[in-house]
């Protein structure tokens, strides 16, 4: 997941939530059973889109403990996390705080695009979801399940569906499947009853898999 603790960060929780949870458990037995057993707990988005992005580039293929160690020595070097900072501070420092040579290269990639303003984060409220994918993707390091979590956890997107997504999948197999791996097509012909909530009935089978942890 995609989340950004730093203090100042406003929380945002989506209006949808309710109603996804009520349609949801009345037409999936599964989701019936599953969203009672985690109470008021919803999906939140903060950080801003530049913050957000450089801290999924940052914790890509690593473990969630390493990703937190790996940002804050990020954050000791560029204390604003901004393009312009970013820029200035260069290749060799954000490698010299532990960041691979590829990860210090995407995210000043990151930070041209921003600054050039090839991308437009002011307006991906108002764009669709795809659209939003496809100028994410111009961004180097960003493929589409980091695009996808960026709709979830940044924008609030209810239609979300991440067919990559290990937790997902792992998630509609034991719910869904007793176990038994599942395709992509599984996995949609599962998610087409979810409409138009998938991003709902994504997160609370996340949710069952930290239960289960």
């Amino acid at each position: 997941m995609i989340k950004d603790t730093q203090a100042e960060t406003p929380i945002s929780v989506p209006a949808y939530w309710e109603q996804a949870k009520v349609e949801l458990m009345k037409r999936d037995r599964i989701m019936r059973k599953l969203i009672p057993q985690f109470g008021d707990l919803q999906l939140t988005g903060r950080g801003d889109a530049f913050t957000t992005l450089a801290r999924s580039i940052i914790g890509q293929q690593i473990s969630v403990k390493s990703a937190q160690a790996q940002w804050q020595r990020f954050l000791e070097v560029c204390t604003k996390c901004t393009p312009a900072q970013v820029l200035k501070v260069g290749p060799e420092q954000l490698s010299a705080c532990g960041l691979s040579k590829r990860k210090a290269e995407y995210l000043l990639d990151l930070a041209k695009h921003f600054k050039a303003k090839t991308v437009h984060p002011d307006k991906w409220a108002e764009m669709n979801d795809e659209d939003v994918i496809a100028e994410m993707l111009q961004i180097r390091g960003i493929g589409r399940w980091t695009a996808e979590m960026f709709l979830i956890f940044n924008l609030l997107r209810p239609n979300i569906l991440p067919l990559d997504d290990p937790g997902l999948l792992e998630g509609i197999s034991n719910s869904y499947f007793s176990g038994e791996p599942v395709s992509r097509s599984d996995v949609r012909e599962v998610a087409a009853n979810w409409e138009p909530w998938r991003t709902v009935a994504t997160w609370y089978l996340w949710r069952s898999l930290d239960a289960q942890s």
